[in-house]
């Protein structure tokens, strides 16, 4: 009987030191250099949020958070790399509604699962769409814009930084949900968007405050109105679709972290309290701000939650306005 228990107790140990040999690394992390990948090229929102974050982070944790830009495929070459990776928390990826919503709604063919794919970290930022037009349309407000589109159908057009970008999107949400029929332009890119916007050889478009605000100060475009529950820094008279009596066209661009799925929550914790405190810092606050990004963040359980319902979202609009990457 005695033998007994001290064989149950050997192996109940055993048991319990392997636990602890899986439970240890997790709770010492990090204990190397971290990879953080932006799936889009250097310069833009996505680059600067990941350089901010990742310099907060090995500040606090003494291990290099170093970020990597790894462009291709609207988000999909980055995001599929970190989906691959070891589910251990040294692989980060800056995800956005486009990634992670709007892209996966468009493709059935994606090599990514947005959900299974991924263990959700926090929200860091939210970034509205103003709908900017060119001085030359003789409209003020979103309604004299759907009134004059009514009665020239095909008649205006509007650019977009591509096909599937939440300009894109946006842009479809709002003519389906007002009835309008206006002609789509897409661009590589936004900036040469913006170029033929101010030229006047399109007349409307969806953009990040950021690109546009010097534009609209200078009074060569028009901005009328924002896709954004808030009215916006930097656009304080533009009122909200809501306010503008399209309550549905909601196209705020949100930007988050995740890590690769399996990764173990104590890890994921670790990541989301240490997120969290840095968005709350006075610097990276300014610095987002400064680029007219708002500092958000939540629990992974909420992360996780909007990513599904923004999905969710974007594939009914999919559904409803038959939109199709060329």
């Amino acid at each position: 009987m005695h033998h007994t228990k001290i064989a149950v107790f050997r192996s109940l140990t055993i048991v319990g030191l392997c636990f602890l040999g899986t439970l240890a690394p997790a709770q010492e992390y990090p204990t190397k250099s971290i990879r953080f990948v932006v799936p889009n090229a250097p310069g833009g929102g996505t680059d600067l949020m990941a350089r901010v974050i990742s310099q907060k982070l090995s500040e606090a944790w003494g291990h290099a958070v170093v970020v990597e830009n790894r462009a291709g495929g609207t988000g999909a070459v980055g995001s599929v790399f970190v989906a691959k990776s070891p589910a251990d928390g040294y692989s980060l990826l800056l995800v956005t509604s486009s990634t992670h919503a709007i892209s996966p709604a468009l493709q059935s063919n994606l090599p990514y699962d947005p959900v299974k794919d991924f263990a959700p970290v926090s929200l860091v930022a939210t970034g509205p769409q103003v709908l900017v037009m060119h001085p030359s349309v003789p409209a003020k407000t979103a309604k004299e814009l759907v009134a004059l589109a009514k009665s020239r159908p095909n008649g205006l057009n509007y650019a977009s930084a591509g096909v599937g970008s939440l300009g894109h999107m946006g842009m479809e949400l709002f003519k389906s949900v007002a009835g309008m029929k206006i002609v789509h332009v897409a661009y590589k890119g936004t900036g040469a968007a913006i170029t033929d916007e101010l030229s006047g050889y399109v007349q409307l478009m969806f953009s990040g405050p950021g690109a546009v605000i010097a534009h609209v100060q200078a009074r060569k475009l028009k901005a009328i109105v924002v896709a954004n529950p808030k009215r916006t820094v930097g656009f304080e008279d533009v009122p909200t679709f809501a306010e503008a009596g399209y309550p549905a066209v909601e196209a705020a661009q949100w930007y988050g972290v995740v890590t690769t799925a399996g990764t173990p929550s104590v890890v994921v914790t670790k990541l989301n309290r240490e997120i969290v405190r840095i968005l709350k810092l006075p610097d990276p606050q300014s610095q987002f701000l400064a680029n007219g990004y708002t500092p958000d963040s939540n629990t992974p359980e909420q992360f996780s939650q909007l990513i599904r319902k923004e999905l969710a979202k974007w594939q009914k609009v999919v559904k409803e306005t038959g939109i199709r990457v060329e």
